[in-house]
């Protein structure tokens, strides 16, 4: 492992339970992490991205299409894959991470979106993101993006930066200069107060930005949001110059 995740679990989390709707035809037949970008599905993308990043093992959570997804994973040799089965229960993101977090060991780990996709800048992104991370200070640390300039997003924002690293919230009908980007390090005692069953991050992201304990890394390169075919348009158009 290198030097800049040996301080974080060797597990991951990716998040890969979505019922992908806002991708319409293309996830009518198959799960959204399966759609491709110039030929790899995006769940390769970022699983490839865990394993040069020195993360052997990663915890894939699966909803819809779950045997397809399941079948396609057990391809795979690096990094190590432990499924969690949320078939019968679809349990958000939060609720998904909970069921995982015994895996992590006490430890913070990475919990990356299934559907993220992203271009380097001047250094590995998930290892500058593990240089940054301080067990002192947060209990969360998300990579953002700026919402301007990210290709595909045409959203509001969603947070603030103070000068420290700290992350506020966007206010109701305010513009916020950033956007999350799907890749974050969380530490498991952000779990310890989280309600049971089914819930989303957001309320644990709103628990640490209450306590000065949820923080923001700027990401250096490009990001593409591929939420819509629009946005997988969008992101194979850029790629297609490299």
């Amino acid at each position: 492992m290198t030097p800049s995740v040996s301080s974080l679990s060797d597990t991951a989390m990716v998040l890969a339970a979505g019922k992908g709707t806002r991708m319409r035809d293309l996830a009518s037949e198959r799960p959204k992490p399966l759609v491709e970008i110039r030929g790899t599905p995006l769940i390769d993308g970022v699983l490839d991205r865990l394993s040069t990043a020195g993360i052997p093992k990663a915890v894939v959570n699966v909803h819809r299409f779950a045997d397809m997804l399941r079948d396609h994973l057990a391809s795979r040799r690096e990094p190590e894959i432990t499924i969690s089965d949320e078939s019968d229960r679809l349990l958000d993101t939060g609720g998904g991470v909970a069921r995982a977090l015994t895996r992590f060991e006490g430890r913070p780990f990475f919990v990356l979106n299934a559907d993220v996709l992203w271009l380097d800048g001047r250094a590995n992104t998930l290892s500058s993101l593990a240089r940054r991370w301080s067990d002192e200070e947060m209990d969360a640390l998300l990579l953002m993006c700026f919402a301007v300039g990210a290709i595909g997003y045409e959203g509001l924002g969603d947070f603030t930066m103070a000068d420290d690293g700290r992350l506020s919230r966007r206010e109701e009908q305010w513009v916020a200069p950033f956007v999350f980007s799907g890749i974050q390090i969380l530490h498991p005692r952000l779990f310890d107060a989280a309600p049971g069953g089914v819930f989303s991050l957001n309320r644990l992201w709103d628990k640490a930005e209450s306590e000065g304990r949820l923080f923001g890394l700027i990401h250096e390169g490009a990001w593409m949001h591929v939420g819509t075919p629009e946005g997988v348009s969008a992101a194979e158009d850029v790629l297609s110059g490299f």
